[in-house]
This record gives structure tokens, C-alpha cells and sequence, in this order.
């Protein structure tokens, strides 16, 4: 049988549907394509306005009907992140930034996040010159911090059993328990391994897959019911290499968020990589802050303990 045109674009529009829907079974192996479908899974409805822009420029009823079913298929899957689902009555609000090693204004970004009305604050990328920076502009605002090279918590209540945690030969985890007046709750502020992009590789996530595992092992040692997982995460919550750190988590922004919450990058966020996850608390509103000057944006929420 001839294959018309019309017919080649029914056919695409059929294999994205199936792409979305069937994300899940796409393996991740050679070139990790289940994590890079899954990272940029919600720009898959762009195939839609390019399906229908060629089925009317072909003419075809059947391209047309055909170019419907991806629209269908990417709804059923995110209409419910689309929705509003904010609301009030927070008892303890955190904010997590990918500060960039790189700001050229750390100052300015220090008293943006204070500014924020967050109780507690973690950073990431903390380099050795604007580490001290950050400490001098927040001290007045949280007199409670643990601040290391590479990542920090600041915090308006007391913090406890501070530990670095080892998902890497070098800083990239802290813990500590914020005594809250509703009683402690350990916060975990983490930057998992960065990702590359490669000819060879493909998306290459190794060292971050394995950090991740690390960092699931020191939550399921976790003696605190409560537990909020703060930082960069340079992947999904969904990817399902991180699911080792993020099993029994829920994410915020997912749950009382409005819309995908991109944070990267700052200039035309895509990928939400950074993240505000959690147990034993419900979150009641989740949201991104405005660019401080940091390749990333801020992430926020509040919680209700």
C-alpha cells in the first residue's frame, strides 16, 4: 500500500502518543534514554502545534485527527501540574538555591533568599570566596548555620546532630535536625553529581546515579520521622535512576505546586532539577523564586508539620 503523506504523519503522531504513555518502558541503558526522555518528557507536547501545522499544510483529515491524539495523551499526563494547587497555612517554609560557584553577585543573592521570609535556607555551590559572603549577609537574619564548602543550611532554629553526608569523595550533602517548635525535623540539603551530555556516552548520569544511591542509603538511616530533602538534584524527581534517594519521598511542587516549576536554566528554565521533597509533613504551597544572578532559580515551600 502507498504511504501518503498524511498517513506518515498519522504514524508520528500515533509513535509520540505511544512515547508518552509508555515512558516508563523505555530502558536506561547505553545513553540513559529513560532519564533523558523522563528530564524533558513535558516538551513532548510540542510535537502537537508541528503535527497539526503539517496536517493542514498537507490537508489531510486523517493527519489532523491523528495529530488530536498527542494533545490527549500529554493532558491525561499533566493537566493536574497545571492546576493551582497552592495554599496557606505553612508552619515551616525552606528555600533551596543552586547558588552558581560563578554569581557575580553573591551579596545581592544572599539578601534576595533573606528576604524571602524563608526559617530555613539551603545553598549549593559554595565556593571558597563566596562562601563567606553568604555567612556575613544571612548572620542577622539566621543565626544558626552549617556551612561547608560546597554546600550550607541556614536556619532561624536551632540545628542538631549536624553531619556532612558522603554521596561524594568531597562535600556535596549536609544534615542536620532543625529544632522547630513543633519538634525536629532533619533536613537534608544535597547536590548530586552533575550530568553530561556526549557523542560517546549520551546522557552520561553514573556519577550521579551513584551519588544518589548514597543518598538513599543515608535516608533509609534516618532516625527522624520527618525529613525534607532539600537541593539540586540535576535530574527529575520522576527520573527513575534517582529512585534509590527519592523512593517514600513526595515532591512539594508536584503535590502543591502551580504548573512544572522549571528551575534551569534561569534565563529559559526547562528542567526542574532542583528540589523540594519530603515525608512525615504535608506540603501546602510550593514555588520558584525570581533569577538572583545564579544559573538556577530558587525553589521554595512551606510546610505543615
Amino acid at each position: 500500500m502507498r504511504r501518503t503523506p498524511g498517513r506518515v504523519v498519522a504514524a508520528v503522531a500515533v509513535g509520540c502518543v505511544l512515547l508518552m504513555l509508555l515512558h516508563g518502558l523505555v530502558p536506561n541503558g547505553a545513553g540513559h534514554p529513560g532519564s533523558l526522555l523522563r528530564t524533558f518528557l513535558p516538551w513532548t507536547g510540542l510535537s502537537v502545534p508541528v503535527l497539526l501545522a503539517a496536517a493542514l499544510v498537507l490537508r489531510s483529515r486523517l493527519a489532523v485527527a491523528a495529530a488530536l491524539l498527542p494533545a490527549v495523551a500529554w493532558g491525561c499526563l499533566f493537566a493536574g501540574t497545571l492546576a493551582d494547587k497552592r495554599g496557606g497555612g505553612g508552619e515551616l517554609t525552606v528555600v533551596s538555591h543552586n547558588v552558581d560557584e560563578n554569581n557575580p553577585d553573591p551579596a545581592r543573592t544572599a539578601r534576595a533568599l533573606a528576604a524571602s521570609g524563608a526559617d530555613v535556607l539551603a545553598l549549593q555551590e559554595l565556593s571558597a570566596a563566596s562562601a563567606g559572603v553568604y555567612e556575613r549577609e544571612l548572620a542577622a537574619r539566621y543565626p544558626y548555620r552549617s556551612v561547608h564548602l560546597g554546600v550550607g543550611l541556614w536556619s532561624r532554629y536551632p540545628l542538631d546532630g549536624v553531619e556532612t553526608v558522603p554521596i561524594m569523595p568531597w562535600t556535596r550533602a549536609v544534615r542536620a535536625a532543625v529544632d522547630t517548635p513543633r519538634g525536629p525535623v532533619a533536613v537534608y540539603a544535597v547536590h548530586l553529581a552533575s550530568v553530561r551530555v556526549t557523542a560517546d556516552a549520551g546522557f552520561a548520569t553514573g556519577r550521579r546515579d551513584d551519588s544518589a544511591r548514597k543518598l538513599g542509603e543515608a535516608l533509609r538511616a534516618e532516625p527522624l520521622p520527618r525529613v525534607l530533602v532539600v537541593g539540586d538534584f540535576n535530574g527529575t524527581a520522576e527520573d527513575p535512576a534517582l529512585r534509590p534517594a527519592t523512593s517514600g519521598l513526595r515532591s512539594a511542587q508536584r503535590e502543591s505546586g502551580a504548573g512544572f516549576g522549571f528551575t534551569w536554566p534561569a534565563a529559559f528554565p526547562m528542567v526542574r532539577i532542583d528540589q523540594v521533597l519530603l515525608k512525615g509533613m504535608a506540603p501546602v504551597s510550593a514555588w520558584t523564586l525570581p533569577a538572583t544572578g545564579s544559573d538556577h532559580l530558587p525553589v521554595a515551600a512551606s510546610v505543615r508539620l
